[in-house]
Parts: C-alpha cells; structure tokens; sequence
C-alpha cells in the first residue's frame, strides 16, 4: 500500500527553491519526494518507478542516495521551522536548507516494486546546521541508513 505524507515541508517552500530533482514539487521530472513528522521522527515514502532499476528486481542506488539527500534537508527543514514556532500547515514559509555532506551504507540490495520508507532523527548542531540521520526501509526490511549534514541557504544561493 502506498503512503502519503500529508503537509509535506516541501509543499511551503516558496516557488523559486521548489524546483529540486529529488524534492521540487514543481519539477515535473523529479521524484517529488515529501518529508514529514511522524511523531518525533521524520518521514518520507516513495515507490520507484521502473526506470529506477540497477539490474532487474533491484532498486538504482543513486534513487536511494537522492533519498536520503532530500530526506536530511527536508527533515532540518521540518526542525527549525518547529523550533521558530511553526508546523508545516502553517502559512509561515519555512527554512530552506542545502546539503553540506552526505554519507550513505547500503544494507542489503533494495528490491523493486515495493515502498520505500525513510526515517529521520534530527539533531541540532549549530543554529544554521543540523546532522539527520535516516534508516530507509522496504517494506520491514532496513536497505540503506545515512547521514546528511545540511546547512541553512545562503541568501546568495536566491540572487540572480
């Protein structure tokens, strides 16, 4: 079954940072991930197309690294935008954040046609930089953890 996350970070980011392959919902083309609270954990699922495929049955690896990319960012998103006071259904335009490293250990091979899960803790490590680390799931079977260091965007990154 297919899960949805509702009031997803990305859906409050402002037109001209939602453009990301992995995360942008208005990149036709990309994934169009979304990241959530589930308690005190963040949450992301995504079912792989068929063109995601490493060899037959398995799951790219680079999908799963894109994962756990956007996932880290959009999870330090969620945690600064709660520690100002705000939930994502509110009209408060949240904190954008760009990935300062990503660290990714493949478990076992993920198998395809099945729900990936990521799962997020967040750890303040700076007031400008957060470390989540995140364990992706298929089905009940853990494939892959990693660790995105992400940093707030720099307003030059919005110049032109």
């Amino acid at each position: 079954m297919k899960r949805y996350v509702e009031n997803a970070i990305q859906d409050r980011y402002p037109d001209d940072f939602s453009w990301c392959f992995g995360c942008g919902r208005l990149n036709e083309q990309g994934h169009k991930f979304r990241t959530g609270w589930d308690g005190d954990s963040t949450v992301t699922y995504y079912e792989p197309e068929a063109d995601h495929t490493a060899i037959p049955g398995f799951v790219y690896g680079g999908l799963i690294a894109s994962l756990i990319d956007c996932h880290g960012t959009g999870s330090a998103s969620l945690a600064l935008h709660r520690k100002n006071g705000f939930e994502p259904d509110s009209e408060e335009v949240p904190p954008r954040f760009v990935t300062a490293s990503l660290a990714v250990n493949f478990v076992k091979p993920t198998p395809q046609g099945t729900v990936l899960k990521a799962v997020g803790k967040v750890e303040e490590i700076h007031p400008k930089k957060f470390k989540v680390s995140t364990e992706v799931f298929a089905g009940d079977e853990p494939v892959a953890t990693g660790e995105v260091v992400a940093v707030v965007m720099p307003a030059s990154f919005g110049a032109k």
